[in-house]
């Protein structure tokens, strides 16, 4: 879960008042996701710059409702409120706009600043119970750099592999069970019940590139 627990993260929402106005050393990237998968989709990815004071999960730890949300449901929404509600530790979030096939890419702009030096990605798989796919608080680089990135298991919700319980084209099931999970985010096995000849991998699961354009 992210270093700060959430009601301190909504206590900082409360007191912040305005998006923080940063005008020195201003940057930009671009940010480039390959799904590297052979039979998984990613819905929507979010992106986001920010401190080193947050990370977006800790392996080990339990999810935060708001990742948990993400990783069963691919609703990048609620950990964006979260984030964008922390002028003083992050900078900016962004999004990608559509489903990323196997084999696809997308490209996502985000800005910086010389204070936020930060960058951390998420998004989840489907056809899956609450696997997401994530790049967790590297350093934002001078130029470029690229990163290949594993799958993980938000521990938040049961691995049946129903389709009843996995949204997407693929199941079109709810984005989220009434059954508990591991209780902790974890590195993903894999698929269990759903056809693992078409939809299993092995990690990594993800090529991010990112570059300075600014």
């Amino acid at each position: 879960m992210m270093r700060k627990a959430l009601p301190v993260l909504v206590s900082m929402l409360l007191a912040s008042s305005t998006v923080l106005a940063d005008g020195v050393g201003h940057r930009k990237y671009a940010v480039t996701i390959t799904n590297i998968t052979s039979g998984q989709t990613f819905t929507p990815l979010l992106v986001v710059t920010h401190k080193s004071s947050i990370s977006l999960f800790e392996t080990g730890d339990p999810a935060s409702a708001e990742l948990a949300t993400l990783a069963e449901s691919g609703d990048v929404a609620p950990l964006a409120a979260v984030l964008d509600g922390m002028p003083s530790e992050v900078f900016s979030t962004a999004a990608s706009g559509d489903l990323l096939g196997p084999g696809e890419s997308v490209t996502v702009e985000i800005p910086a600043s010389s204070r936020f030096r930060r960058i951390s990605v998420a998004g989840m798989l489907i056809p899956t119970n609450d696997t997401f796919v994530a790049l967790n608080s590297a350093h934002l680089p001078i130029r470029d750099q690229s990163y290949t990135v594993p799958a993980y298991d938000a521990g938040s919700e049961f691995n049946d592999e129903l389709c009843a319980n996995i949204p997407g084209p693929t199941c079109g099931g709810a984005g989220d069970s009434v059954e508990d999970g591991e209780g902790y985010v974890h590195i993903s096995r894999g698929i269990g019940d759903l056809e693992p000849s078409n939809y299993d991998w092995r990690n990594p699961v993800a090529r991010i590139s990112i570059e300075r354009i600014r």
